[in-house]
């Protein structure tokens, strides 16, 4: 059953962090970046559990006409009439600070550096290196 937010040929659509609900709305189509890449979901699709990676969430069509938003790490649960996006970070593109976001990309290419032989170290400064570098795009984008 479809939630009371959906119309019929589109997606509820609803972006959290456990911090706050950023978006609660609908949308023809929803573009996601998922840990193995970026992928599209459309009302109907099948169900599909995904793990998110960092980067833009492009909404389009909708009550809310075309939009972006920037999310970090989590899941995305997509339904037949329904998108959920959990993501530990999920900023709008205007909330993103560009200087703060070089700062962490100047912070994380340290840390890849001093990372010496420890993989995880390693494993953790990409990560972070790819969230700042994505939170960049993000903002050049707005």
């Amino acid at each position: 059953m479809a939630d009371e937010t959906s119309t019929h040929g589109q997606l509820a659509v609803r972006i959290v962090t456990p911090d706050r609900v950023l978006v609660d709305t609908t949308a023809d189509a929803i573009e996601l970046p998922a840990i193995s890449g970026y992928m599209e979901a459309l009302y109907g699709a099948a169900p599909l559990l995904a793990e998110l990676g960092a980067g833009e969430v492009k909404l389009h069509g909708g009550k809310s006409g075309d939009a972006k938003f920037f999310v970090a790490w989590g899941f995305v649960e997509v339904l037949p009439e329904r998108v959920t996006v959990l993501a530990e970070t999920a900023l709008k593109p205007t909330e993103i600070d560009p200087s703060q976001a070089q700062h962490e990309l100047e912070a994380a290419n340290k840390d890849w550096n001093e990372a010496g032989d420890d993989a995880e170290k390693y494993d953790y400064a990409r990560a972070e290196i790819r969230v700042a570098e994505e939170k960049i795009q993000a903002s050049k984008d707005r």
